[in-house]
């Protein structure tokens, strides 16, 4: 590790903007990150920033291997939509043989978080 180095950033603490479960999704001010803890609003946990994590998919609509993950801050999942979301990472394959979409109906997809955008 470098001197000027503080931490790796894959875990960081950050008071909860609302009540959060653990391993749910939480939007932090420009930060998304996943609860390591059953948090309440305002508590300070550890969210993780990167990795590959289950989260509520938006039903209504597919989801492309591969394509951009927003989160749906109102609605607390993820979403392909850009529109009025927040960037978070890509959805991957939830087991290595898929190879198709996650279908308008699931509601849960796999996503590999990128850090803050």
């Amino acid at each position: 590790m470098a001197k000027n180095e503080i931490q790796e950033g894959k875990t960081m603490p950050f008071p909860a903007p609302y009540a959060v479960a653990s391993g749910a999704g939480a939007l932090i001010g420009a930060v998304f990150g996943v609860s390591l803890a059953a948090l309440a609003n305002g508590e300070v946990g550890q969210f993780s920033l990167v990795g590959v994590w289950q989260l509520p998919k938006a039903t209504g609509a597919a989801a492309s291997l591969g394509a951009r993950a927003y989160w749906n801050d109102t609605n607390k999942n993820v979403t392909a939509s850009a529109s009025g979301n927040t960037l978070i990472g890509v959805f991957v394959p939830a087991v290595p043989t898929q190879t198709a979409a996650y279908a308008s109906g699931d509601a849960l997809a796999h996503v590999r978080l990128n850090g803050a955008f």
